[in-house]
């Protein structure tokens, strides 16, 4: 997962896009795109943070608190449905954060459950990278929550 932000974040930078070398953070037109990934995070916790919509941003020896425009959770391995729930059921939750299922990128056909309603161009462009750079086609989580239920 950490080769592939890091792969990301050159490409945004080569767009000329503000990227973080220690955070996994991109700076456009005055807002704030984060990325977190986790194997697992319960969903109290996941609320609490997804709501924040805060990072930590190093300003030389020091980091500042700044707020997070929108925010997508990597998650390497299957996040629980809880969390995918979360997001649908919460439009305002909805409108700045994305969560990736890319547990099912180290297939033949790699695919990744995505729900991602923000409208973030980095979140966009992350999209564009990882079907042109990796292959990997994409599942609507509201889809595969829906027929779960």
């Amino acid at each position: 997962m950490w080769e592939l932000i890091r792969c990301f974040k050159d490409e945004c930078h080569s767009l000329g896009w503000e990227i973080s070398q220690h955070e996994d953070w991109v700076h456009l037109d005055n807002e704030y795109h984060n990325f977190l990934w986790t194997r697992t995070i319960h969903p109290s916790t996941f609320k609490k943070i997804a709501k924040a919509s805060k990072c930590a941003v190093r300003d030389g020896v020091s980091y500042r608190v700044v707020d997070v425009a929108y925010t997508a959770w990597l998650f390497p391995e299957s996040p629980p449905e809880e969390l995918m729930q979360i997001v649908i059921e919460d439009q305002s939750l909805a409108k700045n954060t994305a969560v990736y299922d890319m547990s099912g990128l180290h297939s033949s056909k790699p695919t990744c459950i995505r729900l991602n309603t923000t409208g973030s161009r980095v979140f966009k462009e992350f999209e564009d990278f990882l079907h042109k750079k990796w292959g990997v086609q994409f599942k609507s989580a509201k889809d595969v929550v829906t027929a779960e239920a």
